[in-house]
């Protein structure tokens, strides 16, 4: 398989549970796997974070496991018959109060304090958007509505307004339960769905710290922008996260489709710029759920997302439920692959006017462009928190980085960095004996062969975190 330097996040679900399968997928290239906490009970979920962690183990490559949390149920309540066909033109009500299923002039709610945030005059889109309504008046707990755009309507789609505005808090109590769940197994990331603002990300970190417990673990927390209140908002948000999710669905339906692909430019390299990492996800391979190839606006949305310099792409529906979940992810990965060699950088441009007030960040600054102007073969990181390999993976660059640390929490946790390798290796706490010992591990990979230049960095006193302090230039003996 050859390098590539952007991630692959693919969702598991009932189309790739089979070991067999996800072990193939694993080895196809899925560096993360998503488990989508809007399916399935607590059980499933434990039961699925184990198969990943067999899985790996068996492959030899550990893959970070990510809760994507469910967040507010903004929806419509259920119908009779399951579904109803909805004319342009004609009145249909939502009801707050309704507690019998819904037909073609009703439907009850699962948000119940919808009709106190809508007036007269919103446009309300249900279903991703494929149905629009307006709002005519709020009697009590029923909104009186209009169908502008007619369509399917089935049980329990999705509510959004039009520019956004509904107040549902982005933690729910089956958010916290699933945290709690999330914790139980040690997830890598934590997903948050719909906030809107630092202090729900906040509440979220505080949720993880309590539940993890005694064992300590601190997962990576990804804020989902899919609110359009979240983007002006969008510095407090990356500043209280370790990474953002381009989630291109919601967001699309509540700040309009043409707007998303300036977005998803502007939220990628604000996140590089602050050293966070980014997911841009959403319909990707889409086609892919039904046919065995991608169309060509898919091949152009993934390439485009690379070239931007996104750390990963997702996978949805296309693996959770899809007839192609393999061939998607080997698609998927060709595509990164192809975009990555017609990358076009300049390292110096991304120092200019930069100031480093860490040594460890100028160390990793230092460690990128002596490589690079030296022709070295690869740059190598010893690490214990991952700092380091994430300041590197910031700017583009042809040249792998190898991440060396003995934490395997670590090691997980690095797998979302873009152009990153994690290694597991447990060195001597003697400097040179350590030193030794990773270019033996390196050859023994067969990363790096006699004459190769690489420039490794790490801390003295050995293993303190936060303590990158040394660069070396090494030729490979």
């Amino acid at each position: 398989m050859p390098r590539r330097a952007t991630k692959i996040v693919a969702t598991l679900g009932p189309a790739c549970s089979e070991p067999a399968l996800l072990e193939q997928m694993l080895r196809a290239g899925v560096n993360v796997v998503r488990l989508n906490f809007s399916h399935g009970q607590a059980q499933d979920h434990i039961e699925r974070a184990r198969l990943v962690r067999e899985v790996s183990k068996r492959v030899g490559r550990e893959v970070a496991i990510m809760a994507d949390l469910q967040g507010p149920k903004i929806r419509v309540g259920k119908f009779a018959e399951g579904r109803v066909s909805l004319q342009p033109g004609q009145k249909f009500v939502m009801d707050a109060a309704r507690t019998e299923l819904g037909d073609i002039d009703a439907v009850g709610l699962d948000y119940k304090a919808l009709p106190r945030e809508v007036k007269s005059g919103d446009v309300l889109l249900l279903n991703d958007g494929l149905i629009v309504i307006v709002v005519d008046a709020v009697k009590g707990d029923a909104i009186h509505t209009t169908v502008r755009l007619g369509g399917e309507l089935s049980n329990n789609k999705g509510i959004n307004k039009q520019g956004g505005g509904l107040a549902a808090a982005a933690l729910t109590a089956k958010d916290m339960e699933d945290i709690r769940t999330a914790m139980s197994f040690e997830a890598d990331y934590v997903a948050v769905s719909f906030p809107k603002s630092a202090t729900d990300m906040e509440m979220a970190r505080q949720l993880c710290n309590v539940s993890a417990g005694e064992n300590g673990h601190k997962p990576g927390l990804i804020a989902k922008i899919e609110r359009a209140e979240a983007i002006p908002h969008l510095e407090e948000i990356l500043l209280a996260s370790d990474g953002i999710m381009v989630a291109r669905g919601d967001l699309a339906v509540e700040v309009g489709n043409a707007a998303v692909p300036a977005l998803q430019k502007r939220m990628i390299k604000m996140a590089r710029e602050y050293d966070k990492v980014v997911i841009t996800a959403t319909q990707m391979m889409e086609s892919m759920i039904s046919n065995p190839v991608p169309t060509r606006a898919e091949v152009s949305d993934v390439a485009n997302a690379v070239l931007d310099g996104t750390d990963a792409v997702m996978l949805s529906g296309e693996t959770a439920a899809g007839k192609y979940p393999l061939e998607t992810v080997i698609e998927m990965a060709k595509i990164c692959h192809a975009a990555e060699a017609n990358e076009d950088f300049v390292l110096e441009a991304d120092f200019t006017g930069k100031t480093f007030q860490r040594i460890d960040q100028s160390i990793a600054m230092g460690a990128l462009f002596t490589a690079h102007h030296l022709g070295a073969k690869a740059i190598v990181a010893m690490t214990d928190s991952g700092s380091t390999p994430l300041w590197m993976s910031r700017h583009l660059i042809q040249l792998p980085i190898y991440a060396l640390t003995s934490k395997v929490a670590t090691q997980r946790r690095m797998t979302l960095y873009r152009n990153v390798r994690p290694l597991f290796m447990d060195t001597s706490a003697d400097r040179d004996t350590a030193l030794a010992e990773v270019e033996g591990n390196l050859k023994e990979r067969g990363l790096v062969q006699k004459g190769d230049i690489y420039a490794i960095t790490c801390g003295e006193p050995m293993g303190a975190p936060g303590g990158t302090n040394m660069l070396k230039i090494c030729q490979v003996s």
